[in-house]
């Protein structure tokens, strides 16, 4: 068990532009702020500056909806260019409700994530009518990101992708794991007593959102600290993705 957790800042990260290697800034992020990595940190960042630095992000200007997206985007209240590009990031749509100023698409998208408007968003993007979308392949952007860090530093560093959603039954926003690498993001305490001797049936934690959330607390949404070390969190190192974190559909009550 940790006994302490440490959130550390990773400062001086710049805006980030399509083409930049990001683990690299992000070392030299470490340097500017005097932060030695040391053995087992988590590295969480920000879903927005993976997507940047990949390349995903669209100018709306570029998009032509097609007759769909414009009929859904007047049933809405939604841009139709924003209604295409989320259908074009979308496997399948779990739900839509007009609001009086815009409407929401709840969907599941292409990594099988059910979320708002398919992760994409306006914010903190340069320019007007530009929006980003999630990584192609959070894992794999997270798995990139690690093994050149440890490459870089001898030690062994997993990474946790975070992204803003909301939840059901629930006001307000989380920071959420949607892409990791090195760590498991499910901690599996099922068969397991506690401590008045009761086997846990039904425990099962997600490891990846809750380090994801305590890491926003740093980030903010106007703090530009895309980066933030966690520290002291005692884990296994294992080569491993988020895909678990994603509920089987058959036992999904909202799909």
């Amino acid at each position: 068990m940790s006994s302490k957790l440490e959130l550390i800042p990773v400062n001086g990260i710049p805006e980030i532009k399509e083409g930049d290697d990001l683990s690299q800034i992000i070392v030299d992020g470490f340097k500017s702020s005097g932060i030695e990595l040391e053995e087992k940190d988590i590295l969480v960042i920000a879903q927005k500056v993976i997507s940047k630095s990949e390349g995903k992000v669209v100018d709306l200007n570029d998009i032509t909806p097609t007759p769909f997206a414009k009929k859904l985007g007047d049933e809405l209240l939604k841009d139709p260019r924003m209604v295409e590009v989320i259908l074009g990031e979308t496997k399948r749509i779990v739900k839509m409700q007009r609001k009086t100023d815009t409407g929401v698409m709840v969907v599941e998208n292409k990594d099988g994530i059910v979320l708002a408007n398919a992760g994409i968003d306006a914010s903190n993007v340069p320019g007007n009518d530009k929006v980003t979308l999630l990584p192609e392949d959070s894992d794999g952007s997270a798995k990139q990101i690690s093994t050149q860090i440890i490459n870089e530093s001898g030690k062994n560093v997993a990474v946790i992708i975070t992204d803003t959603v909301g939840r059901p039954w629930r006001e307000g926003l989380t920071e959420i794991a949607i892409g990791t690498w090195g760590i498991n993001p499910l901690k599996d305490y099922r068969h397991q007593k506690d401590k008045e001797g009761y086997e846990l049936t039904a425990t099962l934690i997600a490891i990846g959102d809750e380090i994801a959330s305590a890491a926003g607390l740093l980030m903010g949404k106007n703090d530009a600290v895309p980066v933030v070390i966690v520290r002291g969190y005692d884990y296994d190192f294992e080569e491993i993705g988020s895909k678990s974190l994603i509920r089987d559909p058959q036992f999904d009550l909202f799909r």
